[in-house]
């Protein structure tokens, strides 16, 4: 139960900022370095939920990379 709550906590965490991003168009503050690591990492994370088939993994890191993904493709767009 606590590592649910966890996942949904980090995974949704990126919300907020991307409804920011998205409504402002503003991403000067962000970090490009922080949000290439933080998907390529969770990209990396998804990979292996898909070798060890563990659905936790794949659905976590599939929306985490996702949110965070849009966020970095608005950093690069609205730069």
């Amino acid at each position: 139960m606590v590592g649910f709550i966890a996942a949904c906590l980090t995974t949704f965490g990126f919300v907020p900022q991307v409804i920011k991003v998205l409504k402002t168009k503003e991403t000067e503050s962000i970090s490009l370095g922080m949000y290439v690591l933080s998907v390529t990492g969770m990209c990396l994370w998804l990979a292996h939920g898909i070798v060890q088939k563990d659905a936790a993994l794949i659905i976590a890191n599939s929306i985490s990379a996702s949110l965070a993904g849009i966020i970095l493709f608005c950093k690069l767009r609205y730069k």
